[in-house]
């Protein structure tokens, strides 16, 4: 009997720490330095991530200045919010990235925006799994279209999330490996 509780402790504590570090991170668009504004390039943010199913894009900004429109690829070439797949207009919208292997595109709906360069494609990647590396390369990042005009700055990614999500998996497994020492004790 006591075999199997200890048996069903490890297996119990093993499921624990793997679910804890499945979740993604969460990116604000634009960070540290921007937001989903006029001023940031989104090419540059963009390329310097690698976004995995799982993550999310957290959109803060003025609302009422401006929204985002989740479009389709033509919508997004051609900059037309004429039927968005998805509108958001609060200030501080999160989107969930649950799927990999697709591209994503964002827009400003307000007229005259996305032209200006407030247009964001994210490239989904599927999550890391543990299986060996096939030695295939990285995939690149997709370029976007350079925007109409002032200067380009580059914006490194939001590492407030991601070291969250860090952090919460560091957590669950000392605290895996506690429970499980105790087990065995």
């Amino acid at each position: 009997m006591a075999g199997t509780c200890k048996a069903l402790l490890f297996v119990t504590v093993a499921v624990a720490a793997v679910l804890g570090t499945a979740h993604g991170a969460s990116y604000t668009v634009g960070a540290p330095a921007g937001s989903w504004d006029l001023r940031t390039n989104y090419a540059n943010w963009a390329s310097s991530i690698n976004f995995r199913a799982g993550d999310q894009l957290v959109f803060k900004y003025t609302s009422g200045a401006h929204d985002v429109l989740e479009v389709s690829k033509a919508n997004y070439d051609s900059c037309s919010g004429s039927s968005p797949l998805a509108t958001f207009q609060t200030g501080d919208d999160t989107v969930s990235l649950p799927a990999g292997g697709v591209t994503r595109y964002f827009i400003c709906g307000v007229p005259g925006h996305c032209a200006a360069g407030m247009k964001l494609a994210v490239k989904v990647e599927a999550a890391a799994s543990t299986s060996p590396n096939t030695g295939a390369p990285s995939p690149v990042p997709m370029a976007m279209a350079p925007r109409a005009a002032g200067p380009s700055v580059a914006m490194p990614p939001s590492t407030s999330g991601a070291s969250a999500a860090s952090v919460g998996s560091l957590a669950g497994l000392v605290l895996a490996a506690l429970v499980a020492g105790l087990a065995f004790y």
